[in-house]
């Protein structure tokens, strides 16, 4: 985006009142004719920028804006660099080209997201639908100093972080190992990828799906029972931007504690955040189900289920509540 555009958009999505012409036009530096030009250009691109009369202008959509993320941000390790786009296939795949492709330099911490995405990943290959002003589509770029196989601890300190960061707006719940539910429904998920040669990770990318409020023509029928978003959750009209820096707050500070004390500094509380905890479930794992009761969770992360005297690690599959 124009830098101009992007800090116009910074002072009207930070704005408690209109701006008018002038004061927008003072304060970055252009003439009023200039900043009605790039409100014009903004409005092309689909934004709900409105002109009041005697007042100047509003801004109405729930718009992600780097500047005021990197603002938000400031002096964390997470969001060293943030980026917004209007729309990209998928936020892991682009940030993993900025992180692995030819020239590759994006930074440890870098965070993007996206306004629209078209081609989302879940896990197991599934499609994770993104509804356009209605969803966080957001992937976040590290560089760990760990061995390949301490990266799967990495997406469960995820749902943790997004558990906790939002979990006074509604009762969330994890369900390993990273869904996010409310009420039996998913609201986010998390997907996790990494470029690493043995002994030796060069990047992980994590991709966080937010639902913030329902799609504007409702769940597709395959979804209506089993999706959910926080908006409707909460009872409130929630803000997109307000709720990623919530979670990218929270995850810098469960990751830095992660990376000084490691994974059972955290394990505790991913159990007591967890669904099932203590309760009858079974898990696919692809070719049959393994039932018992969901007793803990190991130092590596995987799901300890037992059944009578015998206790099976679960390093993955699909979990389900059992009477699902």
């Amino acid at each position: 985006m124009h830098p101009t555009r992007e800090a116009l958009l910074h002072r009207l999505s930070t704005a408690d009142d209109a701006l008018s012409g002038e004061a927008l036009a003072e304060s970055l530096g252009i003439s009023r004719t200039a900043v009605w030009k790039h409100v014009h250009a903004l409005q092309q691109d689909g934004l709900d920028i409105r002109a009041e009369r005697g007042r100047g202008y509003r801004l109405h959509d729930d718009v992600l804006v780097a500047s005021r993320l990197s603002e938000a941000l400031t002096g964390l390790r997470i969001g060293s660099r943030c980026l917004v786009v209007p729309e990209l296939g998928s936020t892991n795949s682009e940030l993993m080209r900025l992180a692995t492709g030819e020239g590759g330099v994006a930074p440890d911490g870098t965070v993007l997201l996206a306004e629209r995405q078209t081609r989302g990943r879940g896990r197991l290959q599934r499609e994770w639908l993104t509804s356009g002003g209605n969803s966080l589509a957001m992937s976040i770029l590290l560089r760990p100093d760990l061995a390949p196989t301490e990266i799967s601890q990495l997406p469960l300190l995820t749902a943790l972080a997004v558990q906790q960061a939002l979990k006074d707006l509604a009762p969330l719940a994890i369900k390993w190992p990273n869904d996010i539910l409310c009420g039996g429904r998913k609201i986010a998920g998390i997907l996790t990828e990494m470029r690493a040669e043995p002994g030796a990770v060069h990047a992980v990318v994590i991709g966080i799906g937010i639902n913030v409020r329902p799609p504007a023509g409702g769940w597709p029928e395959a979804l209506h029972a089993i999706a959910g978003d926080l908006s409707s959750a909460s009872g409130l009209n929630l803000n997109r931007m307000e709720v990623a820096i919530a979670v990218l707050r929270r995850f810098d500070a469960l990751y830095n504690e992660y990376i000084e004390h490691g994974f059972a500094a955290v394990r505790e509380a991913w159990w007591q955040a967890h669904a099932a905890c203590g309760k009858p479930v079974r898990v696919h794992n692809g070719s049959s189900y393994v039932e018992g009761i969901a007793e803990a969770l190991d130092t590596d992360g995987a799901l300890l289920l037992r059944s009578g005297t015998q206790l099976t690690r679960i390093i993955s599959g699909d979990l389900e509540m059992r009477g699902e």
